[in-house]
């Protein structure tokens, strides 16, 4: 069976013939280490350790880069040259470099909850300077980008007046002039479209590098594609990240690649769609950002208990990467109860002895089971289509659970068809899927969660945040929890 990708660049399905027969080579955004990890940082990173889980099983030998933007990403239409890392750094208090190694620290974390396997490599921007300050010097030589007062361009209309500028997102060069917001640090540029490839950094900024045009720091754009080419080569097989970095960052990553290496960079364009809390999107002026710690320990306003890693993990497998997703307390309840259920089944399963079962006198139960099982691959084939797999394993879960109750007799079903059933069940569910069992992962769990807590209360009595402190205590308690101050200054926990 061959595999499928939606092209975003394309905007259609396409057979995967990856470049190098036998390998694959997938970039993945990664996340701005300036701050927590959240929920919306959950999906991306789960559908393409998806995606990476499933490349392997097809036998490709597979390099995951996955960045960790750890400098520059001030936003194109925001503050003149506003640096979230060093930013944070001064609210905190910390050396940026510190910062970045706390939150960093806490991503990989959180990835370890989810159980998502580690990427190949994983390239931080402050440790490619080099190779972004090459690629710049590139595009100025060639002539679309330009230097002013130490900052440099893109010059995005004399590309766009060459080149498909705006296909991957579906804007119109027009349309990006004519919206743009006037603000702060547009009146150096030639067009309101244009982007900044390096930053000139004001005196007062702390995160900044020597380059030909003077002290500074990199763009958003200008990392990836730098650290792209360097790992995958000019021309690779996978893109993938959010949809919401459709426009301006993959655009841009395009049109940057494409004049320093002469090539559009990417066969394959992905994007998982957004998600949303109760109909709403997440954001800051909602207040409804839930924190990845947040939703493993419920504390927030908007859940109404904790909820596992993998009950989230199992709730966006629940549907295609490319569906919108709400997310809500009763929503992850349900899928609670049912990946319990689905792995009860699967527990069952796992018991039966192939020996005892018979030589399948019921033909037509042998046939379906055979169909539902044949149909993990191909509708994982079909553009990983990951909610397909799970609807024909609740199919094959009250089959599952009458054998075992003894209305399906062990004669009914052949040795062939239970050996089937075992290995495809056990290959998708845990190998592919990479869920495990909620209640024997809980105690270790529930220890990892307790322990960042105890870390997070820590650093706010340093920092003399005793509200903070106070509040997790608190909420704690609340939840029959209790934490007891050692006299030797560390801290113990137990279930009151």
């Amino acid at each position: 069976m061959a595999l499928k990708i939606y092209n975003a660049y394309t905007r259609k399905k396409e057979l995967f013939e990856p470049i190098t027969p036998g390998h694959a080579g997938m970039y993945v955004c990664g996340p701005t280490v300036s701050g927590e990890s959240h929920l919306g940082h959950a999906r991306p990173y789960i559908t393409f350790d998806i995606v990476y889980r499933y490349l392997v099983h097809k036998g490709y030998k597979v390099r995951y880069v996955r960045n960790i933007t750890d400098a520059g990403h001030f936003e194109e239409e925001g503050r003149e040259a506003e640096d979230k890392v060093s930013t944070k750094a001064l609210l905190e208090k910390l050396e940026p470099m510190e910062l970045v190694q706390k939150y960093t620290n806490l991503f990989h974390w959180a990835m370890k909850q989810f159980n998502c396997i580690e990427p190949s490599i994983e390239p931080t921007a402050t440790g490619h300077i080099v190779e972004q300050i090459v690629m710049i010097e590139k595009i100025i030589e060639a002539g679309y980008a330009y230097v002013v007062n130490g900052s440099v361009y893109f010059d995005v209309k004399k590309y766009a007046a060459s080149h498909d500028y705006g296909k991957l997102s579906g804007r119109v060069i027009d349309d990006l002039l004519e919206t743009t917001r006037e603000l702060d640090g547009q009146d150096e540029k030639r067009d309101k479209a244009d982007f900044a490839l390096w930053k000139h950094a004001a005196p007062e900024h702390i995160m900044r590098w020597q380059s030909p045009w003077g002290e500074g720091f990199p763009g958003w754009h200008i990392e990836c594609s730098a650290m792209a080419t360097k790992y995958l080569g000019t021309y690779f097989d996978i893109h993938g990240g959010g949809m919401d970095l459709q426009f301006p960052h993959h655009e841009s990553e395009i049109a940057q690649s494409t004049i320093c290496n002469h090539q559009a960079p990417v066969k394959y364009w992905m994007h998982n769609n957004m998600i949303t809390i109760n109909g709403k999107k997440m954001g800051k002026s909602y207040n409804n950002v839930i924190k990845l710690t947040e939703l493993f320990s419920g504390n927030h306003p908007l859940l109404t208990q904790a909820f596992h890693p993998m009950t989230v993990r199992f709730f966006i497998l629940q549907s295609h990467y490319r569906s919108p997703l709400d997310f809500g307390s009763e929503a992850l309840a349900a899928s609670e109860k049912a990946l319990k259920r689905l792995w009860e089944s699967y527990e069952i399963l796992q018991k039966f002895d192939p020996s005892t079962f018979g030589e399948g006198t019921d033909t037509a139960l042998n046939e379906k089971i055979t169909t539902l099982v044949q149909e993990f691959e191909e509708f994982t084939d079909d553009d990983f289509s990951t909610a397909k797999v799970l609807a024909n394993m609740f199919d094959l879960a009250p089959i599952i659970n009458s054998v075992k109750d003894g209305h399906i007799a062990p004669a009914q079903l052949s040795a062939g068809t239970v050996v089937l059933l075992q290995q495809q069940f056990k290959i998708f569910l845990e190998d592919i899927f990479g869920l495990q069992s909620i209640s024997a992962a809980d105690d270790g769990k529930l220890a990892g969660v307790m322990q960042l807590l105890i870390d997070i209360r820590k650093e706010a009595r340093a920092k003399k945040d005793y509200a903070t402190s106070d509040k997790i205590r608190n909420q704690l308690t609340m939840l029959g929890i209790a934490l007891k101050d050692e006299k030797d200054g560390s801290v113990s926990w137990a279930l009151s």
